[in-house]
């Protein structure tokens, strides 16, 4: 839960590095959060009023944390943009996610995994 919420601090923080662990985290918390007002609400609306808002608020953070694991590969935030492609981009991007950060410094800052 505290990546998670590491994550919604830097909420539109698109600079630096970010772990594995910690956009892995914030991707799964999000998404069983996500689930889970959305089954709730349903309950109550038959419309998903507050899941789309909760979407919506997640939009933001959810770029700034792929763009600084992008970074901690050594990518640019750009390949971001492989979202748009069908299948084949959002794979390409899935590897880039899973794949190890840079051990050491590199040109977007210091190795996360160093810093506490």
């Amino acid at each position: 839960m505290d990546w998670y919420l590491a994550a919604l601090k830097k909420y539109a923080v698109f600079s630096g590095r970010a772990r594995r662990k910690e956009f892995w985290l914030f991707l799964v918390i999000a998404w069983i959060t996500l689930g889970f007002v959305g089954l709730l609400e349903g309950f109550v609306w038959s419309y998903s009023v507050l899941t789309s808002i909760y979407a919506l608020a997640l939009l933001v953070p959810f770029f700034a944390v792929t763009t600084r694991r992008l970074h901690d590969n050594g990518r640019s935030g750009v390949f971001v943009l492989l979202y748009l492609v069908p299948f084949i981009g959002s794979l390409v991007l899935i590897i880039l996610l899973v794949r190890e950060g840079d051990p050491g410094a590199n040109r977007y800052g210091e190795d996360p995994k160093l810093t506490p």
